[in-house]
Formats: structure tokens, C-alpha cells, sequence
């Protein structure tokens, strides 16, 4: 016998922006026990339940991470309910309609040698005390004595289905052709039969048997090559995909430009008539300047911080989040088309599939012409890869500290004019006087370097950052 706080602190494996992340094998069958355990025992005292459910991704990890975890759910006394492989969002969705917890398995975005856990409370996801609860917890954990091959239940998918398509009846998208970049997305199964049940003639593209590592945030030159082909030989009306566990949307319009997310998320937050935006501080100032809104909160990078301010939004009616990276959390009820969304406090990628391609197509326009509505206002982001943590803070932290190395910087991209504010609610964001935003960040999930930009056109934008990454990595 031996504390889950032990066995977590010996794996390495910390908690991210969203879940715990770690190589794949650091994910051993007993770290699993551990999290599990400790994350059952960090519920016992606020809520009742008796069964805790399971889906993963498809990660060649992620099976068998299921079956420890369920091995340990049956051995502290509760019923495990397996899902398969299913998006986040569905899974999170069936755990705040039955009232469970549940425990996905996936590394979202970062290469298939990493993988993950997130938890998620019966009333939702779960908060940074929660976390601080789990690496601590007292929890004594007994291994099980043998892991049994898990059998997959449908009924996740099926609420989300429903979830996805009760607000349609009348087959809004008849006529449209939708194009689904599959690769491995989780959802890639499920996303096909939605938009055929609502109508569109949907074309299967790009499916991969390999674990693909789509981060919505930096699109490959080699995926936006492939969207514009894509939309110009099949002539298509959009593109649907998504990371790999389908909580972070990638649409493309009908040239096939993809939507940068928080542009899809104001876009979302817009029409579903928005009282109250909860955004990370990356996201796009249109936000500000489209004036649709009565409170918008600015908040850390990470979906636990946008639920804890959604937490916030008192009477505001209905409550949105979103972040960069398009994820789309629904903190209130709320009405649209003919029926009622019910909250989801957790990212979800269909959302604002859905709200888009039913507000362009519902008025006969294209999906560039409901984007080109939006304040002119336009973002950026890209990475380094292989950093470690601690070598992107130190040159962030150096940045912050050095006058002479911000005008430095300034020389390298060309930016003309003073330093007007900066911001460190996470990581180190400027904004000059030419009205251009440089923001800098270690990432939370994987040994990266992040940067992301705000300017007045898109190329802009996208110098900024390869010029700003550049600059730093050679510092």
C-alpha cells in the first residue's frame, strides 16, 4: 500500500490548462490507480454517486490507461461505465445530465508519445483546488487484482447527438456540402451523422489510422494547403475537424480559410444573444470593440479559469466563455433556433459548428460573409517545440525585466512607437502604441514556447509571431 500523493509526485505528471498531462510512460498502471483514487476520495465529502464514467481518445495509450482506471473505480466499491472513444464534450455532457463523475482519457492536442486525464465533477469540470486536492490527497492506494477488458456502452453518444440535433427539425443545412477532416479525432465518428441528420451532404476527408496532433491554435502550413484544395475540388460549403478529443473546433469557410477560435467563439457568443463573455486574455479585442456585450472578464490561460469566472456571472443571461483555441463553454441555458441548449461548462467544438453554419446558410449567405462582419481585428499564434518549462519562463521572465531587450524586440518586428501597457495574468503581453499586441507564454501542456499576436490585417499578425519567436529562441 502506498498514498496516491506519492505515486503522483514520483510520476512527474503535473496538472496543465486542462488536465493532467505526461509522457506516455510516465501514464503507469499504478500512477492511473493513484489519480483515480485520489480523485474518487477528493468527491466523497460534497457529492453521492455510484457510478463514475470513462471514454478516451485514439491514442494507442488510452485503452489500456481506461482499464486501469476502471480496474480501480470497481475495486474502491463503484460501478465504471466505459463509453469508447468519444469526444470530451460527450462524455462531460452525459456526466452533468446524470449527475455521475467521469474521467476522460486523452492528451488533447500534443504528440501521441504524451497522453492525459481530465476529471470532471457530477456538476462539472473540476476547479484548480480540485486539482491541488488530488496531488495531495491522503488517499491509500491498494492495487486491483487484475484489469478486465472493458465493454463499451452508447449512451454518451447518443445524448450528444441529441444534444446536437434537437434544435433543427427542419434539416437547416439541406444542400450544403460539409466536408469533416477526420484524421483521429474522437468525434470523428459521430460529427458525420450529425450534420447528416441536419441535412448536408457530408464528405469524409483525411482520415488517419495514426494519432494525429491537431492544435487549433497552430494550424500547419501543410492543413491550410490542404482545407483551400480541399473546398475548391469538392466544392465545399465548409470544413468541420477538431483536436484530438473533440473539445476545440477547426471550421474552415467556403474557401477553405480556417476560422481562427476565438473569432468562432465571438461569433458563437453573438448570436446566441451573450449577456456575459468569460475570455482568456489571448483572445482577439474584438470582443471589446464589437460592443455586443454587457461584462466581459478577461481571465489566466485554461478552461478551469473560465468556468471559475462563468461561476461569477451572477444574473448575466445567457453566460458564455470561450478561448483561443475555440472552445466554446455554455454556462447558462439558453435558447436558440427551436429549442434550448442546456449548459455545458466544459469545452465543446460543436457549438459553434452548429451556430455558424445555421446563421450563414439559414440567410443564404457564405461563411466568409458572416465572418466579415466582425470588428477588423485580426490574431495570430504559434509555437516552439522542445522547450523545456523552465527555459520558456526564464526568457519571458528576462523579456519582462529588460527595457533595452523590449525595444530590441521591437527593432526585430518592425513596430513603430513606445511600449504602451503590458500584462502578466499569464505569461508577459504587450500592447504598443501602434495598437499591435505581442503575448508570450510557457505552455501549460507540453515543453512549448508560445506566442500569439494582434494586429490590423492578417499577415500582420502572422509576421509578428514567426518574427517574435525567431527574436527569442535566439536570445
Amino acid at each position: 500500500m502506498i498514498s496516491a500523493k506519492k505515486l503522483i509526485e514520483q510520476s512527474d505528471i503535473l496538472f496543465g490548462t486542462s488536465g493532467a498531462r505526461g509522457l506516455v510512460e510516465q501514464f503507469t498502471p499504478e500512477v492511473c490507480y493513484a489519480f483515480t483514487a485520489a480523485f474518487v476520495k477528493a468527491l466523497d465529502c460534497d457529492f453521492s454517486f455510484q457510478k463514475v464514467a470513462i471514454a478516451i481518445d485514439n491514442r494507442p495509450s488510452s485503452y489500456a490507461m481506461a482499464k486501469s482506471i476502471s480496474a480501480m473505480i470497481k475495486s474502491l466499491g463503484y460501478d465504471p461505465v466505459f463509453f469508447g472513444v468519444v469526444p470530451t464534450p460527450a462524455l462531460a455532457y452525459y456526466a452533468l445530465q446524470i449527475g455521475v463523475p467521469c474521467i476522460m482519457v486523452t492528451g488533447s492536442h500534443i504528440p501521441f508519445d504524451r497522453n492525459g486525464l481530465k476529471f470532471y465533477r457530477p456538476d462539472g469540470e473540476i476547479s484548480k483546488a480540485d486539482e491541488l486536492k488530488i496531488t495531495l490527497s491522503s488517499a491509500e492506494v491498494i492495487a486491483p487484482e487484475h484489469e478486465e477488458e472493458l465493454s463499451v456502452q452508447a449512451c454518451a453518444s447518443n445524448m450528444y447527438f441529441e444534444r446536437c440535433t434537437r434544435n433543427f427539425c427542419s434539416k437547416p443545412f439541406y444542400g450544403k456540402r460539409v466536408g469533416v477532416y477526420e484524421h483521429s479525432s474522437a468525434g470523428r465518428e459521430i460529427y458525420k451523422s450529425i450534420f447528416k441528420s441536419l441535412g448536408a451532404d457530408v464528405i469524409s476527408l483525411g482520415r488517419s489510422e495514426h494519432f494525429v496532433p491537431i492544435d487549433t491554435e497552430a494550424v500547419t502550413e501543410e492543413d491550410k494547403l490542404k482545407a483551400k484544395k480541399w473546398t475548391r475540388d469538392l466544392n465545399l460549403d465548409a470544413i468541420f475537424s477538431t483536436d484530438g478529443d473533440g473539445d476545440r473546433p477547426l471550421i474552415s469557410d467556403e474557401y477553405g480559410n480556417w476560422i481562427r477560435g476565438d473569432v468562432l467563439g465571438l461569433v458563437t457568443a453573438m448570436y446566441l444573444g451573450a449577456k456575459f463573455i468569460a475570455a482568456p486574455v489571448n483572445c482577439t479585442t474584438a470582443i471589446e470593440s464589437s460592443h455586443a456585450f454587457r461584462k466581459v472578464v478577461r481571465t489566466k490561460i485554461g478552461s478551469p479559469y473560465v468556468v471559475a469566472a462563468l461561476d461569477q456571472a451572477d444574473t448575466f443571461s445567457p453566460s458564455v466563455g470561450f478561448e483561443a483555441n475555440g472552445g466554446f463553454l455554455l454556462g447558462t441555458d439558453c435558447m436558440y433556433a427551436e429549442d434550448v441548449f442546456h449548459a455545458l461548462p466544459t469545452r465543446d467544438a460543436m457549438l459553434s459548428a452548429l451556430v455558424l453554419f445555421y446563421e450563414a446558410w439559414s440567410k443564404q449567405l457564405g461563411i466568409s460573409d458572416i465572418i466579415a462582419q466582425l470588428p477588423k481585428r485580426y490574431t495570430a499564434s504559434d509555437r516552439v517545440k522542445a522547450i523545456p518549462r523552465e527555459h520558456s519562463l526564464n526568457l519571458i521572465e528576462k523579456l519582462a525585466s529588460s527595457k533595452s531587450m523590449i525595444i530590441r524586440l521591437q527593432e526585430a518586428l518592425s513596430i513603430a512607437g513606445v511600449l504602451r501597457s503590458t500584462n502578466n495574468i499569464d505569461g508577459f503581453r504587450m500592447h504598443f502604441a501602434n495598437n499591435e499586441i505581442i503575448h508570450l507564454r510557457a505552455s501549460g501542456n507540453a515543453p512549448e514556447l508560445r506566442c500569439y499576436a494582434e494586429a490590423d490585417s492578417q499577415s500582420r499578425a502572422d509576421t509578428l509571431v514567426k518574427l517574435a519567436l525567431v527574436f527569442l529562441t535566439h536570445k
